[in-house]
């Protein structure tokens, strides 16, 4: 478990995804991708990881990734297998805002 602060970049342990922090809450969160901890860019991943079956699902380029609390997000900047988890729970894509009519 780590504090995240907004603007961190963090990478998956077992796949390709990398990520940066955008909204943070407060304490102590545990930061998952494909089942295992996300790490610091500089980091280096253990030997013979592989993506949990139940966080296989990926994640997308440029898409928005949320807590069901909405004090947590992350921006997915590289793409990978895993899943984006915090504290056992996968995060939800975020959608967009729909923009008013121009009528």
């Amino acid at each position: 478990m780590a504090e995240l602060t907004v603007g961190s970049r963090l990478r998956s342990a077992v796949c390709a995804t990398e990520v940066m922090v955008v909204a943070a809450p407060d304490g102590d969160v545990d930061l998952t991708c494909g089942g295992a901890a996300m790490i610091g860019m500089d980091e280096e991943a253990p030997e013979g990881a592989t993506v949990s079956s139940d966080a296989a699902d990926g994640t997308a380029l440029g898409k928005r990734y949320t807590n069901s609390d909405g004090d947590l997000e992350v921006l997915c900047t590289k793409p990978g297998d895993g899943s984006v988890g915090v504290n056992g729970e996968l995060l939800e894509l975020k959608d967009a805002k729909p923009l008013p009519s121009s009528d």
